[in-house]
């Protein structure tokens, strides 16, 4: 869904910001019970070595709920059982730091 098409609704349930990588992030929300990958106008996908510049580019988005989600390969590296999810969301404030 490109950014422009987001800030049109009145409210979202959550944005979510994907923890991928050291300092890489892109986002998603979810819209109506569904989630989406949120792009820029050209239709790329939104990512950002900088958290902070990504929320500055959605502050205009009215959501219900911020999460930065990461998922780790912990258990993977050390040779642990499979798990069905290692997803981990924490709530995230946005600061205004931009």
């Amino acid at each position: 869904m490109k950014i422009d098409k987001l800030e049109k609704y009145f409210e979202v349930e959550k944005v979510i910001f994907h923890s991928l990588d050291i300092a890489l992030y892109n986002v998603s929300a979810i819209v109506e019970g569904k989630e989406y990958t949120i792009t820029d106008k050209k239709g790329k996908p939104l990512k950002s070595h900088n958290l902070v510049s990504l929320q500055k580019q959605l502050k205009n988005v009215k959501s219900k709920e911020n999460v930065l989600r990461q998922v780790s390969a912990y258990d993977e590296m050390i040779g642990g059982p499979v798990k069905t999810s290692n997803e981990m969301e924490v709530p995230l404030g946005d600061n205004k730091l931009y």
